[in-house]
């Protein structure tokens, strides 16, 4: 049988390209520039989730050297990718959902409503757009949704990038209003230490009530710093609250650091 006169032109993306791979493909089937879309603090029980877009022209993914997962970098490293792509991007953008927008309207929504929120905050329209995990409807433009995609694409590696720094900072301010927490050291994410300071001193205002270690101890009476009262927690032992929070019953069994 004679082959078919024509066939349409393949774009898979090749493992030897590297994190740039899915973009490559996607510029030689003609649609750049290509956005990523990623978030920071959605495991976190403390603080604001950040979610950032970043779109990058095909013709400078090649002179990217210091971009990677977020959670792969170390904090200089990060420091110095954020820089990088900041610099080199076509364009990018971060929207920042507070804690008590997460608990009001759920964690899974505000994460995809910030998807669309950073991606129409970008200065240009992108031909199509990658983000990280979730599908997110409503974009207006072409988009796939990747699994781990900060560890397969450039531009959702830089997306990353950019939340988890600005996050970091935001976490690190806080940590002078609230320092009995060393929001400076794990974030708001559920570590141990965090665990045992929130059950020393209750809540405060950047805590998410809507999560399970945090909403134990606001319905037991704890009040934290910057609360309206300073009252004791009762039958609350520190142990017992940090125990509870790294045996992964947080957030309905889903217990995330990143």
């Amino acid at each position: 049988m004679p082959p078919p006169p024509w066939r349409h032109p393949g774009y898979t993306p090749r493992r030897v390209a590297g994190l740039t791979g899915y973009e490559r493909a996607l510029a030689r089937a003609g649609l750049s520039p290509v956005a990523g879309i990623d978030e920071a603090g959605r495991g976190a029980c403390a603080g604001p989730l950040v979610v950032a877009a970043v779109a990058f022209d095909s013709r400078t993914l090649s002179g990217l050297r210091g971009v990677a997962d977020s959670k792969a970098l170390s904090p200089a490293a990060r420091e110095e990718a954020y820089g990088e792509v900041t610099g080199s991007a076509l364009a990018w953008h971060y929207v920042v959902i507070p804690a008590p927008e997460i608990d009001a309207a759920g964690l899974h929504v505000c994460n995809i409503a910030g998807m669309r929120r950073a991606l129409a905050g970008l200065a240009t329209t992108p031909e199509y757009v990658l983000t990280d995990g979730f599908p997110v409807r409503g974009l207006g433009v072409p988009a796939l949704a990747m699994w781990k995609g900060d560890e397969v694409a450039a531009c959702v590696a830089a997306a990353s990038i950019v939340a988890k720094v600005t996050r970091d900072r935001i976490m690190a301010g806080l940590h002078g209003h609230y320092p009995v927490y060393g929001f400076d050291r794990h974030k708001g994410y559920s570590t141990r230490s965090h665990m045992r300071a929130l059950a020393d001193h209750g809540p405060c205002p950047e805590h998410r009530a809507s999560f399970a270690n945090v909403r134990g101890l606001t319905s037991g009476g704890a009040a934290g710093p910057g609360s309206s009262g300073d009252v004791a927690m009762a039958g609350r032992g520190a142990d017992a609250v940090a125990a509870h929070a790294m045996s992964g019953q947080l957030m309905r069994g889903e217990l995330t650091y990143g």
